[in-house]
């Protein structure tokens, strides 16, 4: 039945594996939760590890999973274009910085919303990322008011605030093609999301993620990791390495199709082993296979990736979801690797229609858990200040707008140089050139004009007075 635009929640996961669409309401009742009315999927084309490697054939694989989605729910093709995203990346820089603000003077004053967005400029500001790298996410994970530990600083009393942000940083060409994408199958981006942080905010309690946990999602072509302390995310990894791995090894030793390996994945530790056999199957070597693949990712990739962190700090352990965590015994080979507790999700932290109520589909779900919490504090992951749709467009006139700031700038210096050439032309200007020097130092920019510039610029000036 067609329901109303008003608190619909649409989401789109491309993964290597498959693309899906879910749609969803607010629940009126409980506003940390929604109902789920309709999804579509499809298998994914073009997409290799988690990146496009065709455009053509990934927004094929959109516009097939928007189609079944509107079919399924019975809403418009206009009311479900205006989705948020959620995208892998094989480079992902995850960096840390402080910023510091004052509050006011001797007297302590409120933390205002303004306050927040200073101290976040501040550490942004601190922030060294390498070139072309896209700020998708900007995570406040903790605050400070006068030296104490505070969890939400808004409206409280202090004279200095302090703020630790974490930024996950993706290349802009993974941004632009992605956005390029799903636009060209006829849908506009509300937001972007990073799979590994979808897939966490799928499968994690909050009870979880305030006590201190690891997220760790195994999809087809990477694994995620996501760190999770005081409820908020302080780390995102991700490691190129999945499913398709499995498969390809699996193809690779058994000499058979892609296809073929891909299915036998899915059914090697659930089906009759006679019945393997009788199909022309290797029961023994298929499943050491898997295993061998499986025990590489955890002991050379994972452990090293966690390698500073203890138990103690995680009193949560570790949450496995994906589609390779429904392997058999899997969370029994991590715990003994980590040496930490482990809990396989069973299926997402929203109620699915079935077919989704599984460990493979935790990013969707994390996807309209994304929506809600960044509606309700827009403090708790940021986006990038070149907001999207039209990333490119708008990359282009935030370059345009930090030229006038730099022209505006210029003109002012110069106005007020005038000023000053004004009041003091029968003093002894001469003197001033090493002042001059000073003040036309660029704090904005960190450019310098050099001492020969200014001095010519001084002497056309003095002309122009006389």
């Amino acid at each position: 039945m067609p329901v109303k635009s008003d608190g619909l929640l649409v989401g789109l996961s491309m993964g290597t594996t498959k693309t899906t669409m879910i749609v969803a309401e607010k629940n009126n009742r409980y506003g940390d939760s929604v109902n789920v009315i309709g999804f579509g999927h499809a298998p994914s084309r073009g997409i290799s590890k988690g990146i496009i490697v065709s455009l053509q054939d990934a927004r094929q694989s959109v516009i097939r999973a928007f189609q079944e989605a509107q079919s399924i729910t019975g809403i418009s093709a206009k009311r479900l274009s205006n989705v948020i995203v959620a995208f892998n990346a094989m480079d992902v820089q995850s960096e840390s910085t402080h910023g510091m603000v004052t509050l006011g003077g001797r007297e302590s004053k409120a933390v205002e919303p303004s306050d927040l967005n200073r101290v976040i400029d501040r550490a942004r500001d601190n922030l060294a990322l390498r070139s072309n790298m896209y700020s998708l996410h900007m995570i406040p994970t903790s605050y400070e008011l006068d030296g104490r530990s505070i969890d939400e600083p808004l409206n409280m009393n202090g004279n200095q605030l302090d703020m630790w942000l974490q930024t996950v940083a993706v290349p802009m060409t993974y941004v632009q093609n992605v956005v390029n994408c799903v636009q060209t199958a006829g849908l506009d981006v509300r937001g972007l999301v990073l799979k590994p942080l979808a897939s966490s905010l799928g499968a994690v309690y909050e009870e979880e993620m305030r006590a201190g946990c690891i997220s760790i999602c195994i999809g087809g072509g990477t694994t995620g990791i996501v760190l999770y302390r005081g409820g908020r995310a302080f780390r995102v990894l991700s490691i190129p390495i999945g499913g398709d791995h499995i498969r390809s090894d699996l193809a690779t030793i058994l000499h058979i199709p892609l296809g073929e390996a891909e299915h036998l994945k899915k059914r090697i530790f659930t089906s009759n082993p006679d019945d393997l056999r009788r199909e022309g199957v290797d029961v023994d070597l298929a499943p050491q296979a898997i295993v061998a693949r499986v025990e590489e990712l955890f002991n050379d990739y994972v452990r090293d990736a966690l390698a500073e962190c203890t138990p103690q700090h995680f009193p949560s352990g570790i949450i496995l979801s994906g589609g390779v965590s429904e392997t058999p015994g899997i969370e029994m080979m991590l715990e003994d690797i980590l040496q930490m507790p482990v809990r396989k999700v069973q299926e997402p932290i929203y109620k699915m229609p079935p077919g989704l109520d599984n460990a493979s589909y935790v990013s969707s779900a994390g996807i309209l858990r994304y929506h809600l919490l960044t509606s309700n504090d827009p403090y708790l992951f940021m986006e990038s200040d070149q907001l999207l749709p039209g990333l490119s467009e708008r990359s282009e006139k935030r370059e345009r707008q930090e030229k006038n700031r730099a022209e505006r700038r210029e003109r002012n210096m110069t106005r007020d140089y005038d000023n000053e050439d004004e009041d003091e032309i029968n003093e002894e200007p001469e003197d001033d050139y090493e002042n001059d020097t000073e003040y036309y130092d660029d704090e904005d920019n960190g450019e310098r004009k050099s001492v020969g510039e200014l001095m010519k610029n001084l002497a056309d000036r003095f002309k122009k007075l006389f």
